[in-house]
């Protein structure tokens, strides 16, 4: 599949397009531990696949597709039909309790909230405003097809160490990490109520690291910073600059170019 079916801050749809050669074409496992919405896990299909985020909501999204992908259709083409901006703020402020439940409403705020951001505030409430657009069932959705691929998944919700300690000779390690460098002023923040700060980024050197001792094949995106760069330096890490476009920003001018930083091992 070339699509995910969420709009995700820093999403790889552009990897996916761009880069898709670096892809090992031989491994045994697909290991992403910052899953967000999944470009390149929908892209390759892998046979086996242990995917994960710190994302409670959205792993149960994923969760609830997997195990009963008919009702959380159904209940997205009720808030189709009931779609409205007095709908949205209602649906906003709501908590439900069932899987199934809460992915509809996920999906539903995601493709009709501004610019398709998903922001929560300290207390963990999605607090992004209705946005302009009003199409909440795509034809691109394939949930059937979804759930057939996440069959193969061991879907995990929490720290992302754990999991790539998970990662063994000849499994293709992707990570796609919250963009955090020590300057935290010019970041996207807001996945979760928890930030992923400059601790992190070194938690998750060390951890590639022992995962490229291993043997796993690895591929990292990073914000391409000098403080991350010299995470790597030295260490058997092949390190390279691209650009690449990104659209999230509210505003046109926080639409640009910019530089990526791609770390690798075992490829």
């Amino acid at each position: 599949m070339n699509n995910t079916f969420l709009k995700w801050a820093g999403g790889k749809n552009w990897f996916v397009r761009t880069q898709g050669y670096r892809i090992p074409k031989q491994y045994n496992r697909y290991i992403d531990p910052f899953l967000g919405g999944g470009s390149l896990y929908f892209y390759l299909e892998p046979p086996q696949a242990i995917i994960n985020d710190i994302n409670e909501e959205l792993i149960t999204t994923y969760q609830a597709i997997k195990d009963s992908w008919e009702d959380v259709e159904r209940n997205l083409k009720i808030h189709a039909h009931k779609h409205n901006r007095e709908y949205y703020y209602i649906m906003r402020k709501r908590k439900t309790r069932k899987n199934t439940t809460i992915a509809a409403r996920m999906i539903y705020l995601n493709r009709t909230c501004f610019n398709g951001i998903y922001r929560v505030n300290a207390r963990g409430n999605f607090n992004v405003p209705i946005g302009t657009h009003n199409n909440v069932l795509l034809p691109t959705d394939e949930f059937q097809k979804r759930s057939n691929i996440l069959q193969n998944a061991q879907i995990i919700c929490g720290d992302f160490e754990p999991v790539i300690d998970m990662a063994n000779y000849n499994d293709f390690l992707f990570c796609d990490p919250p963009y955090a460098v020590i300057s935290e002023e010019h970041r996207f923040v807001g996945y979760t109520k928890q930030t992923f700060d400059w601790n992190d980024q070194i938690r998750l050197a060390n951890a590639l690291e022992r995962a490229r001792q291993r043997g796993a094949k690895i591929i990292m995106t990073n914000v391409n910073h000098l403080a991350i760069r010299q995470l790597y330096l030295n260490k058997s890490f092949l390190l390279e600059e691209i650009s690449r476009f990104s659209s999230i920003s509210g505003e046109k001018k926080g639409r640009q170019q910019y530089s990526e930083l791609i770390v690798s091992a075992n490829l």
